[in-house]
């Protein structure tokens, strides 16, 4: 049960979306834009969240797309992760949302929903980093398109009032061979440890990361370093994980050095079956 009151809008446009975010904000309501609200429940049922209004995007054609365009996969924000998965255009997106969560979950948790929420792991961000996507976001300000590098790889980055609408990856990004691993405390499906999403394109390799720290992100400096073939793949990785660029995390799911010890373990799996897939 919600312990509060709130009000709920469904916005027929971008447009509309914007104008009842800006109502509502100058009301003092703190707006939240609701897309598939599975943590937007959950956090208010828990009373870690309250609202005076949410801004429900699912009625947005733009944010309801899922199809292929000029050379480009065009993803809308409101789509499902069961829709994404059955889809199927981007089969890392795909094997890297099957390990995300059961069933019942894939089908209400949209995308915008889950690379915009509170949760920092955002496990189906890390595709669209490798594949260098581009969003395009509404705001007060207009709407705009940009890398998703610039808004999503590591911190958010959205403007006060802003909503992701579409997620556009470049076709060619789309089947280059990859690697997924994702390691949990326990339970198949659960928070990872350390999650890792790996391309070979065109014989460099990219490597995107969750769970180790406390934000999900993609470096080049890691990429340089594991694309270094001058050293051995042992001491590559001892430099990647020296040289780590955020604090490793030491929660109750994993202690920091026992995340180091996945991570290296998990990073030497990546490397040899990427190395094998992209034809070194």
């Amino acid at each position: 049960m919600i312990s509060f009151d709130f009000e709920y809008v469904l916005p027929d446009t971008v447009e509309e979306a914007i104008q009842a975010f800006q109502r509502a904000d100058s009301l003092g309501l703190d707006p939240l834009y609701y897309s598939g609200g599975t943590e937007i429940i959950t956090m208010a049922r828990l009373n870690q969240l309250r609202t005076g209004a949410i801004i429900d995007v699912k009625a947005i054609p733009e944010s309801n797309v899922l199809l292929h365009k000029d050379g480009h996969w065009i993803v809308g924000a409101a789509r499902t992760l069961t829709e994404l998965a059955d889809d199927n255009s981007f089969p890392l997106l795909t094997e890297t949302v099957l390990h995300l969560a059961d069933q019942t979950n894939r089908n209400k948790i949209t995308i915008g929903g889950h690379l915009c929420g509170k949760l920092f792991y955002r496990e189906a961000l890390l595709p669209f980093l490798l594949s260098d996507s581009q969003v395009v976001l509404a705001s007060p300000n207009g709407v705009r398109q940009v890398s998703i590098h610039s808004v999503f790889n590591g911190e958010l980055r959205l403007e006060r009032g802003e909503v992701l609408i579409q997620i556009i990856t470049d076709q060619r990004y789309l089947n280059q061979p990859t690697f997924t691993v994702k390691c949990t405390k326990m339970a198949y499906i659960d928070y990872p440890v350390v999650r890792i999403c790996a391309m070979n394109m065109g014989g460099w390799m990219r490597f995107a990361f969750s769970g180790v720290s406390t934000v999900p992100f993609r470096s080049q400096q890691i990429d340089e370093r594991l694309n270094n073939h001058s050293l051995p793949p042992k001491l590559r990785i001892d430099q990647v994980i020296r040289s780590w660029p955020l604090p490793v995390l030491n929660d109750i799911l994993a202690s920091a050095d026992y995340r180091r010890f996945v991570l290296r373990n998990t990073l030497s799996d990546t490397l040899a079956a990427l190395e094998r897939r992209g034809g070194r």
